[in-house]
């Protein structure tokens, strides 16, 4: 059997320089559900045990974010960033040729990736697991 996790990432605090586009796009885009604001941060819920918090003070982008869903859901996603016109690529370094979704080897092992910007620059990536791999059940899940 594998070990125990040692931690697990609770929450993130993005920094982001124009707020109202960021959390529209993570809404939109990714299908975040926006939860309100904790002080200075707009929280966005990811999934029950992890948010993102955009916060406006301002980048120069150059992160990089990856973000696995369950293969119905990155099919969606990938459907929501075709209709919304999202330069997107197969790898990181061919966002804008509208190739993909590519392959690579994430934290869980290989499988098909997504790649484009947030309107900060930051670099997304949306990724589920490759056929055979355990993990997130492939069935939409109630919330």
């Amino acid at each position: 059997s594998s070990p125990s996790p040692v931690a697990n990432i609770d929450h993130l605090i993005l920094r982001v320089n124009d707020l109202a586009a960021s959390e529209r796009f993570y809404r939109e885009v990714l299908g975040f559900r926006n939860e309100g604001t904790d002080g200075p941060f707009t929280v966005m819920r990811v999934d029950p045990h992890f948010t993102l918090q955009l916060a406006a003070y301002g980048t120069p982008g150059h992160e990089h974010y990856a973000f696995r869903m369950a293969k119905y859901e990155f099919d969606l996603c990938f459907a929501r960033i075709r209709a919304m016109g999202v330069p997107f690529g197969g790898a990181f370094d061919q966002v804008g040729a509208s190739t993909g979704p590519g392959e690579e080897r994430g934290a869980r092992g290989p499988g098909p990736t997504v790649y484009f910007y947030d309107p900060s620059q930051h670099l997304i990536e949306i990724r589920c697991d490759g056929p055979g791999a355990a993990g997130l059940d492939d069935s939409r899940s109630g919330e």
